[in-house]
Protein backbone atom coordinates (compact mmCIF):
# COMPACT_ATOMS: atom_id res chain seq x y z
CA UNK A 1 0.00 0.00 0.00
CA UNK A 2 2.86 2.38 0.85
CA UNK A 3 4.45 1.75 -2.54
CA UNK A 4 1.21 2.63 -4.33
CA UNK A 5 0.70 5.86 -2.37
CA UNK A 6 4.29 6.99 -2.99
CA UNK A 7 3.96 5.95 -6.64
CA UNK A 8 0.80 8.04 -7.05
CA UNK A 9 2.54 11.05 -5.51
CA UNK A 10 5.41 10.58 -7.95
CA UNK A 11 3.04 10.35 -10.90
CA UNK A 12 1.23 13.51 -9.78
CA UNK A 13 4.55 15.36 -9.53
CA UNK A 14 5.45 13.87 -12.91
CA UNK A 15 2.32 15.43 -14.44
CA UNK A 16 3.20 18.68 -12.71
CA UNK A 17 6.59 18.58 -14.42
CA UNK A 18 4.91 18.13 -17.80
CA UNK A 19 2.77 21.22 -17.09
CA UNK A 20 5.92 23.08 -16.00
CA UNK A 21 7.62 22.20 -19.32
CA UNK A 22 4.59 23.25 -21.38
CA UNK A 23 4.56 26.64 -19.64
CA UNK A 24 8.15 27.15 -20.76
CA UNK A 25 9.78 27.54 -17.33
CA UNK A 26 13.47 26.85 -16.75
CA UNK A 27 14.05 23.12 -17.32
CA UNK A 28 17.33 22.87 -15.41
CA UNK A 29 15.73 24.19 -12.23
CA UNK A 30 12.60 22.09 -12.78
CA UNK A 31 14.46 18.81 -13.09
CA UNK A 32 16.64 19.61 -10.08
CA UNK A 33 13.46 20.11 -8.02
CA UNK A 34 12.02 16.87 -9.43
CA UNK A 35 15.18 14.92 -8.59
CA UNK A 36 15.08 16.25 -5.03
CA UNK A 37 11.35 15.59 -4.60
CA UNK A 38 11.60 12.00 -5.88
CA UNK A 39 14.62 11.38 -3.66
CA UNK A 40 12.67 12.56 -0.59
CA UNK A 41 9.66 10.45 -1.56
CA UNK A 42 11.91 7.41 -2.09
CA UNK A 43 13.45 7.87 1.36
CA UNK A 44 9.98 8.06 2.92
CA UNK A 45 8.69 5.07 0.97
CA UNK A 46 11.70 2.87 1.71
CA UNK A 47 11.54 3.76 5.41
CA UNK A 48 7.80 2.99 5.73
CA UNK A 49 7.49 -0.09 3.51
CA UNK A 50 8.27 -3.45 5.13
CA UNK A 51 9.13 -4.88 1.70
CA UNK A 52 11.86 -2.37 0.89
CA UNK A 53 15.27 -1.87 2.45
CA UNK A 54 15.89 1.53 4.02
CA UNK A 55 18.24 3.69 1.96
CA UNK A 56 21.59 4.84 3.28
CA UNK A 57 21.35 8.64 3.31
CA UNK A 58 24.95 9.52 2.43
CA UNK A 59 25.32 6.83 -0.25
CA UNK A 60 22.04 7.80 -1.90
CA UNK A 61 22.79 11.53 -1.90
CA UNK A 62 26.28 10.85 -3.26
CA UNK A 63 24.91 8.67 -6.05
CA UNK A 64 22.28 11.19 -7.15
CA UNK A 65 24.05 14.52 -6.80
CA UNK A 66 27.69 13.53 -7.29
CA UNK A 67 28.28 10.15 -8.92
CA UNK A 68 25.43 10.50 -11.44
CA UNK A 69 26.47 13.88 -12.94
CA UNK A 70 30.21 13.09 -12.67
CA UNK A 71 29.85 9.76 -14.47
CA UNK A 72 27.68 11.32 -17.15
CA UNK A 73 30.12 14.19 -17.65
CA UNK A 74 33.18 11.98 -17.96
CA UNK A 75 31.69 9.75 -20.62
CA UNK A 76 29.30 11.98 -22.56
CA UNK A 77 29.80 15.72 -22.21
CA UNK A 78 33.32 15.76 -23.61
CA UNK A 79 31.87 14.40 -26.88
CA UNK A 80 29.27 17.17 -26.86
CA UNK A 81 31.96 19.84 -26.48
CA UNK A 82 34.01 18.48 -29.37
CA UNK A 83 30.89 18.12 -31.51
CA UNK A 84 30.00 21.75 -30.90
CA UNK A 85 33.60 22.78 -31.65
CA UNK A 86 33.33 20.98 -34.99
CA UNK A 87 30.07 22.79 -35.70
CA UNK A 88 31.88 26.10 -35.22
CA UNK A 89 34.59 24.95 -37.64
CA UNK A 90 31.98 24.27 -40.33
CA UNK A 91 30.55 27.76 -39.86
CA UNK A 92 33.83 29.67 -39.63
CA UNK A 93 35.33 27.98 -42.69
CA UNK A 94 32.20 28.81 -44.69
CA UNK A 95 31.58 25.18 -45.64
CA UNK A 96 27.98 25.10 -44.39
CA UNK A 97 27.12 28.46 -45.96
CA UNK A 98 28.72 27.45 -49.27
CA UNK A 99 26.66 24.27 -49.48
CA UNK A 100 23.50 26.28 -48.87
CA UNK A 101 24.38 28.83 -51.54
CA UNK A 102 25.13 26.10 -54.08
CA UNK A 103 21.80 24.34 -53.61
CA UNK A 104 19.98 27.67 -53.94
CA UNK A 105 21.74 28.23 -57.27
CA UNK A 106 20.71 24.72 -58.30
CA UNK A 107 17.07 25.18 -57.27
CA UNK A 108 16.72 28.66 -58.74
CA UNK A 109 13.36 30.36 -58.20
CA UNK A 110 11.36 27.12 -57.87
CA UNK A 111 10.16 27.19 -54.23
CA UNK A 112 9.45 23.49 -53.77
CA UNK A 113 12.69 22.30 -55.36
CA UNK A 114 14.78 24.86 -53.49
CA UNK A 115 13.07 24.05 -50.19
CA UNK A 116 13.74 20.33 -50.72
CA UNK A 117 17.40 20.94 -51.52
CA UNK A 118 17.89 23.33 -48.58
CA UNK A 119 16.25 20.91 -46.15
CA UNK A 120 18.39 18.03 -47.44
CA UNK A 121 21.62 19.98 -47.00
CA UNK A 122 20.52 21.20 -43.57
CA UNK A 123 19.83 17.61 -42.50
CA UNK A 124 23.27 16.52 -43.68
CA UNK A 125 24.93 19.42 -41.84
CA UNK A 126 23.26 18.43 -38.58
CA UNK A 127 24.54 14.88 -38.72
CA UNK A 128 27.67 16.54 -37.27
CA UNK A 129 26.68 20.00 -36.04
CA UNK A 130 24.94 20.56 -32.72
CA UNK A 131 23.89 23.38 -30.42
CA UNK A 132 21.78 26.50 -30.66
CA UNK A 133 24.65 28.58 -32.12
CA UNK A 134 24.99 26.53 -35.33
CA UNK A 135 21.20 26.38 -35.70
CA UNK A 136 20.88 30.15 -35.56
CA UNK A 137 23.86 30.65 -37.88
CA UNK A 138 22.29 28.39 -40.51
CA UNK A 139 18.78 29.78 -39.93
CA UNK A 140 19.80 33.36 -40.72
CA UNK A 141 20.91 32.12 -44.15
CA UNK A 142 18.17 29.61 -44.95
CA UNK A 143 15.06 31.35 -43.59
CA UNK A 144 15.35 34.60 -45.62
CA UNK A 145 15.80 32.53 -48.80
CA UNK A 146 12.68 30.46 -48.12
CA UNK A 147 10.69 33.58 -47.27
CA UNK A 148 11.91 35.35 -50.40
CA UNK A 149 10.68 32.40 -52.47
CA UNK A 150 7.16 33.12 -51.23
CA UNK A 151 6.98 30.32 -48.67
CA UNK A 152 4.93 31.45 -45.62
CA UNK A 153 7.14 31.92 -42.57
CA UNK A 154 5.41 29.28 -40.41
CA UNK A 155 5.85 26.65 -43.14
CA UNK A 156 9.46 27.69 -43.79
CA UNK A 157 10.30 27.49 -40.07
CA UNK A 158 8.66 24.07 -39.74
CA UNK A 159 10.55 22.73 -42.78
CA UNK A 160 13.85 24.07 -41.46
CA UNK A 161 13.38 22.69 -37.94
CA UNK A 162 12.13 19.38 -39.35
CA UNK A 163 15.30 19.03 -41.43
CA UNK A 164 17.40 19.58 -38.30
CA UNK A 165 15.36 16.88 -36.56
CA UNK A 166 16.07 14.52 -39.45
CA UNK A 167 19.82 15.16 -39.26
CA UNK A 168 19.89 14.59 -35.50
CA UNK A 169 18.81 10.97 -36.08
CA UNK A 170 22.28 10.29 -37.53
CA UNK A 171 24.19 12.67 -35.24
CA UNK A 172 26.92 10.89 -33.29
CA UNK A 173 26.95 13.52 -30.51
CA UNK A 174 23.26 13.00 -29.81
CA UNK A 175 23.72 9.24 -29.97
CA UNK A 176 26.21 9.22 -27.10
CA UNK A 177 23.94 11.55 -25.15
CA UNK A 178 20.98 9.14 -25.29
CA UNK A 179 23.29 6.17 -24.81
CA UNK A 180 24.54 7.67 -21.54
CA UNK A 181 21.03 8.39 -20.29
CA UNK A 182 19.81 4.85 -20.92
CA UNK A 183 23.00 3.34 -19.49
CA UNK A 184 22.42 5.20 -16.22
CA UNK A 185 18.90 3.77 -16.00
CA UNK A 186 19.76 0.13 -16.68
CA UNK A 187 19.36 -2.30 -13.76
CA UNK A 188 22.43 -4.10 -12.47
CA UNK A 189 23.31 -7.30 -14.27
CA UNK A 190 21.71 -6.38 -17.61
CA UNK A 191 23.50 -6.02 -20.91
CA UNK A 192 25.46 -2.76 -20.81
CA UNK A 193 24.10 0.01 -23.04
CA UNK A 194 27.68 1.18 -23.56
CA UNK A 195 28.34 -2.02 -25.57
CA UNK A 196 25.88 -0.78 -28.19
CA UNK A 197 27.95 1.45 -30.47
CA UNK A 198 27.16 4.10 -33.06
CA UNK A 199 28.13 1.72 -35.87
CA UNK A 200 25.43 -0.67 -34.57
CA UNK A 201 22.87 2.14 -34.73
CA UNK A 202 24.05 3.86 -37.91
CA UNK A 203 21.89 1.96 -40.43
CA UNK A 204 18.73 2.73 -38.50
CA UNK A 205 19.87 6.33 -37.97
CA UNK A 206 20.21 6.88 -41.73
CA UNK A 207 16.84 5.25 -42.40
CA UNK A 208 15.32 7.52 -39.74
CA UNK A 209 16.96 10.57 -41.35
CA UNK A 210 15.44 9.77 -44.74
CA UNK A 211 11.99 8.88 -43.40
CA UNK A 212 11.66 11.90 -41.12
CA UNK A 213 12.97 14.26 -43.83
CA UNK A 214 10.43 12.87 -46.32
CA UNK A 215 7.60 13.28 -43.79
CA UNK A 216 8.69 16.87 -43.12
CA UNK A 217 8.80 17.70 -46.83
CA UNK A 218 5.42 16.05 -47.51
CA UNK A 219 3.78 18.07 -44.73
CA UNK A 220 5.50 21.28 -45.86
CA UNK A 221 4.42 20.77 -49.49
CA UNK A 222 0.82 19.98 -48.51
CA UNK A 223 0.76 23.09 -46.32
CA UNK A 224 2.28 25.11 -49.15
CA UNK A 225 -0.43 23.94 -51.55
CA UNK A 226 -3.11 25.14 -49.16
CA UNK A 227 -1.45 28.42 -48.29
CA UNK A 228 -1.71 31.67 -50.18
CA UNK A 229 1.73 32.04 -51.70
CA UNK A 230 3.53 35.28 -51.15
CA UNK A 231 5.18 37.08 -54.00
CA UNK A 232 8.65 35.80 -54.89
CA UNK A 233 11.35 38.35 -54.12
CA UNK A 234 15.05 38.50 -54.70
CA UNK A 235 17.22 37.89 -51.69
CA UNK A 236 20.46 39.61 -50.87
CA UNK A 237 23.54 37.47 -51.23
CA UNK A 238 25.61 37.03 -48.14
CA UNK A 239 29.00 38.70 -47.98
CA UNK A 240 31.55 36.78 -49.99
CA UNK A 241 28.92 34.66 -51.68
CA UNK A 242 30.91 34.53 -54.88
CA UNK A 243 34.50 34.97 -53.77
CA UNK A 244 34.38 33.34 -50.35
CA UNK A 245 33.02 29.91 -51.23
CA UNK A 246 34.70 26.95 -49.57
CA UNK A 247 36.32 24.62 -52.17
CA UNK A 248 34.23 21.64 -53.27
CA UNK A 249 36.66 19.10 -51.85
CA UNK A 250 36.19 20.57 -48.36
CA UNK A 251 32.46 19.78 -48.35
CA UNK A 252 33.04 16.15 -47.34
CA UNK A 253 34.01 17.50 -43.90
CA UNK A 254 30.28 17.84 -43.11
CA UNK A 255 29.80 14.07 -42.90
CA UNK A 256 33.42 13.10 -42.23
CA UNK A 257 32.99 12.44 -38.46
CA UNK A 258 30.11 10.06 -39.10
CA UNK A 259 32.02 8.25 -41.85
CA UNK A 260 35.14 7.94 -39.70
CA UNK A 261 33.22 6.53 -36.72
CA UNK A 262 31.17 4.06 -38.74
CA UNK A 263 33.53 2.85 -41.47
CA UNK A 264 37.01 3.46 -40.02
CA UNK A 265 35.91 2.66 -36.43
CA UNK A 266 37.50 5.87 -35.16
CA UNK A 267 36.74 6.99 -31.61
CA UNK A 268 34.34 9.95 -31.64
CA UNK A 269 36.69 12.70 -30.42
CA UNK A 270 39.58 11.89 -32.82
CA UNK A 271 37.01 11.76 -35.63
CA UNK A 272 35.86 15.30 -34.83
CA UNK A 273 39.47 16.53 -34.53
CA UNK A 274 40.57 14.96 -37.82
CA UNK A 275 37.49 16.27 -39.68
CA UNK A 276 38.05 19.75 -38.21
CA UNK A 277 41.70 19.79 -39.30
CA UNK A 278 40.70 18.66 -42.78
CA UNK A 279 38.12 21.45 -43.01
CA UNK A 280 40.61 24.09 -41.82
CA UNK A 281 43.36 22.85 -44.10
CA UNK A 282 41.25 22.62 -47.28
CA UNK A 283 39.74 26.05 -46.62
CA UNK A 284 43.14 27.68 -46.11
CA UNK A 285 42.54 28.55 -42.47
CA UNK A 286 45.81 27.09 -41.13
CA UNK A 287 47.80 30.16 -42.11
CA UNK A 288 49.08 33.26 -40.34
CA UNK A 289 51.55 31.70 -37.97
CA UNK A 290 51.42 29.33 -35.03
CA UNK A 291 50.19 31.93 -32.52
CA UNK A 292 47.30 33.07 -34.69
CA UNK A 293 46.24 29.49 -35.44
CA UNK A 294 46.28 28.66 -31.73
CA UNK A 295 44.22 31.76 -30.99
CA UNK A 296 41.70 30.83 -33.70
CA UNK A 297 41.31 27.25 -32.43
CA UNK A 298 40.91 28.42 -28.85
CA UNK A 299 38.20 30.87 -29.90
CA UNK A 300 36.34 28.24 -31.91
CA UNK A 301 36.38 25.81 -28.99
CA UNK A 302 35.27 28.56 -26.59
CA UNK A 303 32.45 29.62 -28.93
CA UNK A 304 31.42 25.99 -29.28
CA UNK A 305 31.37 25.59 -25.50
CA UNK A 306 29.13 28.66 -25.20
CA UNK A 307 26.76 27.17 -27.78
CA UNK A 308 26.15 24.07 -25.67
CA UNK A 309 26.60 25.54 -22.17
CA UNK A 310 22.85 25.62 -21.40
CA UNK A 311 22.53 22.06 -22.72
CA UNK A 312 25.44 20.87 -20.57
CA UNK A 313 23.93 22.39 -17.42
CA UNK A 314 20.60 20.80 -18.23
CA UNK A 315 22.15 17.38 -18.90
CA UNK A 316 24.06 17.40 -15.62
CA UNK A 317 20.84 18.06 -13.73
CA UNK A 318 19.07 15.48 -15.91
CA UNK A 319 21.67 12.93 -14.75
CA UNK A 320 20.57 13.69 -11.18
CA UNK A 321 16.94 13.13 -12.15
CA UNK A 322 17.77 9.87 -13.91
CA UNK A 323 19.56 8.63 -10.80
CA UNK A 324 16.52 9.57 -8.73
CA UNK A 325 14.28 7.85 -11.29
CA UNK A 326 16.04 4.55 -10.58
CA UNK A 327 14.86 4.91 -6.96
CA UNK A 328 11.31 5.38 -8.23
CA UNK A 329 11.13 2.00 -9.98
CA UNK A 330 9.80 0.02 -6.94
CA UNK A 331 6.99 2.58 -6.56
CA UNK A 332 6.10 2.74 -10.25
CA UNK A 333 6.05 -1.01 -10.83
CA UNK A 334 2.92 -1.73 -8.73
CA UNK A 335 1.02 0.93 -10.72
CA UNK A 336 2.38 0.79 -14.27
CA UNK A 337 4.55 -2.34 -14.26
CA UNK A 338 1.61 -4.48 -15.36
CA UNK A 339 1.01 -2.11 -18.28
CA UNK A 340 4.45 -2.71 -19.79
CA UNK A 341 3.98 -4.99 -22.82
CA UNK A 342 5.91 -8.23 -22.74
CA UNK A 343 6.18 -8.58 -26.50
CA UNK A 344 8.22 -6.43 -28.85
CA UNK A 345 5.25 -6.07 -31.22
CA UNK A 346 3.03 -4.66 -28.48
CA UNK A 347 5.74 -2.31 -27.21
CA UNK A 348 6.50 -0.94 -30.68
CA UNK A 349 2.80 -0.37 -31.40
CA UNK A 350 2.33 1.27 -27.98
CA UNK A 351 5.27 3.62 -28.62
CA UNK A 352 3.91 4.43 -32.09
CA UNK A 353 0.51 5.34 -30.63
CA UNK A 354 1.86 7.27 -27.63
CA UNK A 355 4.70 9.03 -29.48
CA UNK A 356 3.17 12.52 -28.88
CA UNK A 357 4.02 11.99 -25.19
CA UNK A 358 7.57 12.82 -26.24
CA UNK A 359 6.49 16.43 -26.85
CA UNK A 360 6.80 19.01 -24.06
CA UNK A 361 9.56 16.93 -22.40
CA UNK A 362 6.90 14.32 -21.66
CA UNK A 363 7.02 10.76 -20.27
CA UNK A 364 8.56 9.19 -23.38
CA UNK A 365 11.27 11.82 -23.84
CA UNK A 366 14.70 10.76 -22.53
CA UNK A 367 15.80 14.41 -22.46
CA UNK A 368 12.74 15.21 -20.40
CA UNK A 369 10.59 13.44 -17.87
CA UNK A 370 10.90 10.02 -19.50
CA UNK A 371 13.61 8.67 -17.22
CA UNK A 372 11.22 6.89 -14.88
CA UNK A 373 9.28 5.22 -17.69
CA UNK A 374 12.52 4.11 -19.32
CA UNK A 375 13.76 2.71 -16.00
CA UNK A 376 10.55 0.70 -15.54
CA UNK A 377 10.70 -0.73 -19.08
CA UNK A 378 14.38 -1.61 -18.78
CA UNK A 379 13.74 -3.31 -15.42
CA UNK A 380 10.69 -5.22 -16.68
CA UNK A 381 12.17 -6.48 -19.94
CA UNK A 382 15.41 -7.92 -21.25
CA UNK A 383 15.18 -7.23 -24.97
CA UNK A 384 18.09 -6.65 -27.31
CA UNK A 385 19.54 -3.14 -27.11
CA UNK A 386 19.43 -2.97 -30.91
CA UNK A 387 15.62 -2.84 -30.51
CA UNK A 388 15.27 -0.83 -27.29
CA UNK A 389 17.65 2.02 -28.19
CA UNK A 390 16.03 2.93 -31.55
CA UNK A 391 12.58 2.96 -29.96
CA UNK A 392 13.59 5.46 -27.29
CA UNK A 393 15.66 7.45 -29.79
CA UNK A 394 12.62 7.80 -32.07
CA UNK A 395 10.17 9.03 -29.42
CA UNK A 396 12.83 11.42 -28.09
CA UNK A 397 14.34 12.90 -31.26
CA UNK A 398 11.26 13.39 -33.46
CA UNK A 399 9.05 15.12 -30.85
CA UNK A 400 11.81 17.01 -29.05
CA UNK A 401 13.32 18.69 -32.11
CA UNK A 402 9.91 19.84 -33.35
CA UNK A 403 8.89 20.97 -29.87
CA UNK A 404 8.29 24.55 -28.77
CA UNK A 405 10.26 23.79 -25.58
CA UNK A 406 13.40 23.13 -27.69
CA UNK A 407 15.69 26.15 -27.31
CA UNK A 408 16.25 26.82 -31.01
CA UNK A 409 12.59 26.26 -31.89
CA UNK A 410 11.66 28.80 -29.22
CA UNK A 411 14.23 31.19 -30.72
CA UNK A 412 12.82 30.66 -34.21
CA UNK A 413 9.25 31.34 -33.09
CA UNK A 414 10.25 34.55 -31.38
CA UNK A 415 12.70 35.79 -34.00
CA UNK A 416 10.38 35.17 -36.95
CA UNK A 417 7.19 36.09 -35.06
CA UNK A 418 5.48 32.76 -35.71
CA UNK A 419 2.66 31.76 -33.37
CA UNK A 420 3.07 28.53 -31.40
CA UNK A 421 -0.26 27.18 -32.70
CA UNK A 422 0.69 27.92 -36.31
CA UNK A 423 3.89 25.93 -35.83
CA UNK A 424 2.40 23.06 -33.83
CA UNK A 425 -0.34 22.34 -36.39
CA UNK A 426 2.52 21.10 -38.60
CA UNK A 427 5.06 19.91 -36.04
CA UNK A 428 2.91 17.64 -33.87
CA UNK A 429 1.33 15.62 -36.72
CA UNK A 430 4.69 15.36 -38.53
CA UNK A 431 6.52 14.33 -35.37
CA UNK A 432 3.85 11.76 -34.56
CA UNK A 433 3.79 10.26 -38.06
CA UNK A 434 7.60 10.10 -38.26
CA UNK A 435 7.74 8.39 -34.86
CA UNK A 436 5.01 5.89 -35.71
CA UNK A 437 6.63 4.86 -39.00
CA UNK A 438 10.07 4.53 -37.40
CA UNK A 439 8.77 2.50 -34.44
CA UNK A 440 7.37 -0.03 -36.91
CA UNK A 441 10.62 -0.03 -38.89
CA UNK A 442 12.58 -0.66 -35.66
CA UNK A 443 10.25 -3.56 -34.90
CA UNK A 444 10.71 -5.09 -38.36
CA UNK A 445 14.50 -4.68 -38.34
CA UNK A 446 15.30 -5.59 -34.74
CA UNK A 447 12.26 -6.64 -32.73
CA UNK A 448 10.71 -9.66 -34.38
CA UNK A 449 13.49 -12.03 -33.31
CA UNK A 450 13.32 -11.03 -29.61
Amino acid sequence: MVEIIIGILMIVSFLGMVWYCVKGFNLMVGFFVMATLWTVLAFIGNALSPDLTALNFVDTITNIYQTGPAGFASSILVNIFFGSFFGRILMDTGIAATLIRKVVELGGDKPRITMTLLCTVTALCFTSMTGVGPVISIAVIVMPILQALGIPTAIALFAFMGSIMAGIFANVTNFVQYQGILAALQPDGSQSMMEYGFSDYFTFGMIALVVSLLVTLVFANIALSRAKSSKVKAWASTPGATSGDAPWYSWVAVIAPVLLVVFAEFPIIPAFILAALYALLTCGKLKGGFVNICRMLAKQFADGAVDVAPLVGFLLVLAMFNSAASLAVPFFEPIVGGLVPHSTVALAILFAILAPLGFFRGPLNLVGSGGAVAAVILAATNWDLAFIFPLFAVVTIAPQHLDITQSWVAWGLGHHKVGSKDFMKFSIPAGWLSSAILCIIALILFGLNN
